[in-house]
């Protein structure tokens, strides 16, 4: 069998991809005649090309004939920028798993929400299942708390007045007043007691990047009798928090 066969490539993919290089080219955009020549195609292969990109929101054609980059273009960039993040915090995050043996996550404070970003997982460190959905559960969670205790008290009220306090277990907090004065009091881990799933028990730390314009929070979940071990591993955790911090400040 030939190893070095070479792979099977879409010669109409190339030419496309070429075409938008030669559209990015130019940030005030040129004619179709020009780019033709700079991708090296013929004009009415151009022409068929930049009528199909259009349609797909990938380019647009000005006024005064020039062709430059669509809508779409923005909208790919924005999810690759997310896409970058997640590549550089997942291998951090299975280590912890790996270090920590439990199920490991990452969230971050998103247009006022409080939204998990990434989990690293396995068939021997299981996530919690999510049977509630995480937007409606913070306050009962400990990646949710941590995040919370970073706020200032404005935007603590803000975020509770938005989202009550929801009862899933019996030992979650449904009041919220005594949310607040937990949430005031200085702590190295947020912690999760069974206050979202019975048999369940998590710890959490902050993470923010350099300007501190990132609030976030770095978890593992595991059985409730492992949790002391956990609380146990803080420092490992917070060397991780460092790494994330670090990686968020060269990303975002």
């Amino acid at each position: 069998m030939d190893e070095t066969r070479k792979p099977t490539l879409i010669a109409s993919v190339q030419r496309a991809l070429h075409l938008m290089e030669a559209v990015a080219s130019h940030p005030n955009g040129a004619p179709a005649k020009q780019l033709a020549r700079e991708a090296g195609l013929p004009l009415a292969t151009t022409y068929h090309l930049l009528r199909t990109l259009a349609h797909e929101g990938y380019a647009i054609r000005l006024s005064d004939g020039v062709w430059v980059l669509g809508d779409r273009i923005t909208a790919l960039h924005g999810q690759s920028k997310t896409q970058q993040l997640l590549a550089r915090i997942r291998p951090t995050l299975v280590a912890l798993r790996d270090e920590l043996g439990a199920a490991s996550y990452f969230g971050m404070h998103v247009d006022d929400e409080i939204r998990i970003i990434d989990i690293a997982d396995g068939p021997r460190t299981p996530r919690v299942d999510l049977w509630v959905g995480f937007t409606e559960a913070a306050h009962a969670t400990a990646i949710g708390k941590c995040v919370l205790r970073q706020l200032d008290q404005e935007r603590r009220r803000d975020y509770l007045s938005r989202h009550p306090l929801i009862d899933l277990t019996p030992h979650t907090i449904t009041e919220p007043n005594r949310l607040l004065r937990m949430l005031d009091a200085p702590t190295p881990v947020s912690l999760d007691h069974e206050e979202y799933a019975i048999g369940t028990g998590c710890a959490a730390v902050p993470v923010t990047d350099a300007t501190g314009s990132v609030v976030g929070a770095l978890a593992v979940s595991c059985r409730s009798s492992k949790l002391p071990r956990i609380e146990a591993s803080v420092h490992r955790m917070k060397a991780t928090a460092a790494r994330i911090q670090r990686t968020l400040t060269f990303t975002m």
